[in-house]
């Protein structure tokens, strides 16, 4: 069974940095390189909204961020230990939200739990 378990989440000051960590585990994910990660979020009230984005090595592994992050969002992966990172810093108010990783390869979905971040004073 596949499972995909996000970590790192909390609540930090506006200025903030927080570092959130996503492991995948399972036989669909024997060949994890290939699949392009991603996060998104939701905050109270709206709609999921893709932040990162990172492809598989296999077609450049580059990153796309949203507009709102761009510049203070950093996404990494390491195929080896099957997992990425989302690295948020000068982290603002309106980044509060439940953060979710995804896995996408071809027709494959997958997706975790999602984890709180909240940017408060």
């Amino acid at each position: 069974q596949e499972l995909i378990a996000e970590s790192g989440g909390g609540s930090v000051q506006p200025g903030g940095s927080l570092t959130l960590s996503c492991a995948v585990s399972g036989t669909v994910f024997d060949f994890f390189p290939v699949y392009s990660m991603y996060w998104y979020r939701q905050a109270p009230g709206k709609e999921r909204e893709m932040v990162a984005q990172i492809k598989s090595v296999g077609v450049g592994g580059s990153t796309t961020y949203a507009t709102s992050v761009t510049g203070r969002f950093f996404m990494s992966r390491d195929d080896d230990k099957k997992s990425v990172q989302l690295q948020m810093t000068s982290l603002k108010p309106e980044d509060t939200a439940v953060y979710y990783c995804s896995a996408r390869w071809g027709d494959k979905n997958y997706w975790g739990q999602g984890t709180q971040v909240t940017v408060t004073a």
